[in-house]
């Protein structure tokens, strides 16, 4: 993605002409780096989490309410998927190419929703596994706060 980039400014700048296709790549290189992220951050714990509530309460209040969570999240995914499958499925079925690359129909690159809301079902099925049992208390999302409290605490020291 940044290397069409970089070579787009280049040709655009430098030899006064344009690489038609490279925006419309761009856009779907981002939108797939988008959808597999965002799986992705829920794997890693990498997403933040707005816990500042819910970590009042004790362990196995956080485990019931992170079900609830996880459970509520897997539905919304499971509604976007099915849309999406049928929103794919009928570029597909009329057949439309993209606008700049000619030769790619519309439905691979829109593909990406699908794909990327069954990796993202994927991820908080795998969470909700974990808080069952027993593995995990929440739905391991980052705490930016507690690490920064956590990263000037000295180790050893017990004033």
């Amino acid at each position: 993605m940044t290397v069409v980039n970089v070579l787009n400014v280049f040709v655009r700048y430098v030899l006064k002409s344009n690489i038609h296709w490279a925006m419309e790549f761009t856009v779907i290189a981002f939108a797939w780096l988008i959808f597999l992220g965002a799986a992705w951050g829920i794997k890693s714990g990498a997403h933040i989490g707005v816990d500042t509530i819910i970590n009042l309460f004790s362990d196995k209040v956080k485990r019931r309410i992170s079900v609830v969570a996880a459970s509520l999240c897997i539905i919304y995914g499971i509604f976007i998927l099915v849309g999406s499958y049928n929103y794919v499925s009928k570029i597909y079925s009329v057949g439309i190419l993209s606008q700049d690359i000619k030769w790619l129909p519309q439905w691979m690159p829109r593909m990406v929703m699908p794909v990327g809301y069954a990796l993202i079902i994927f991820r908080f099925f795998e969470a909700l596994i974990k808080i069952l049992k027993g593995q995990q208390t929440t739905l391991g999302l980052a705490n930016e706060a507690k690490d920064a409290i956590d990263s000037f605490k000295v180790k050893g020291n017990k004033k």
